[in-house]
């Protein structure tokens, strides 16, 4: 699937947002606890939020990627 990334800027540790299929992914994450979270909206309203435990210096955009995928098959 095409993935857009965007960037969004808020507070903290932000990746930007994906766009894709109607659905915003927002990604957090935090460094000190190697904890991010994927916020879905859908038609600017939040869904949900799609924890996830990553290693390193930020989340790997590919495995993002995948989560964004797994969750759009399962919704469509």
């Amino acid at each position: 699937m095409d993935t857009t990334w965007k960037n969004y800027s808020k507070g903290g540790h932000s990746m930007g947002a994906i766009e894709q299929d109607g659905y915003r992914f927002e990604v957090e994450y935090s460094l000190s606890h190697q904890k991010g979270a994927l916020h879905v909206y859908k038609d600017g309203e939040f869904i949900e939020e799609l924890a996830f435990p990553f290693t390193g210096e930020k989340p790997n955009e590919e495995e993002i990627n995948t989560l964004v995928d797994t969750y759009l098959q399962d919704k469509l």
